[in-house]
């Protein structure tokens, strides 16, 4: 997904973590009727894209007890990890959020799952959620 006509970002996908990715993903194909459409091995977790219409569900668990997912999962438990944003221009997005004075945990993009550009925004500045611009 990319900007929409109206020159809004779109929604790409929701992050969710998980302790039992193999359980979570048969229950949403099965409840849900939604496809597994990508996975990988990605930054010490295994990620999973379950396809929507208009959007993804991105399912990652960790593969051991380092990494950001799994601290999260230590903090917080299994739950909405973060939205992610589609762009066309990851820089301009990026601008933009500093204009805005938005923290930024990613200066620059960086590659992310399936190969794509992403950079994330920290929740201190975005209302308490963790925002990711994603650039196919």
């Amino acid at each position: 997904m990319t900007e929409t006509e109206t020159g809004q970002l779109a929604l790409d996908h929701v992050g969710i973590a998980t302790d039992n990715l193999e359980a979570l993903t048969g229950l949403y194909v099965d409840l849900l009727g939604c496809s597994t459409v990508h996975r990988e091995t990605f930054d010490g977790m295994d990620v999973v894209f379950l396809a929507f219409e208009n959007t993804y569900f991105e399912l990652l668990e960790p593969l051991n007890s380092e990494g950001a997912i799994a601290r999260y999962l230590d903090s917080h438990g299994p739950g909405l990890h973060h939205l992610a944003l589609a762009t066309p221009d990851i820089e301009a997005a990026l601008e933009t959020a500093r204009n805005c004075g938005v923290e930024l945990i990613d200066e620059a993009p960086r590659e992310g799952a399936w190969g794509h550009e992403v950079a994330f925004m920290h929740p201190r500045s975005t209302g308490g959620i963790l925002l990711e611009f994603v650039q196919h």
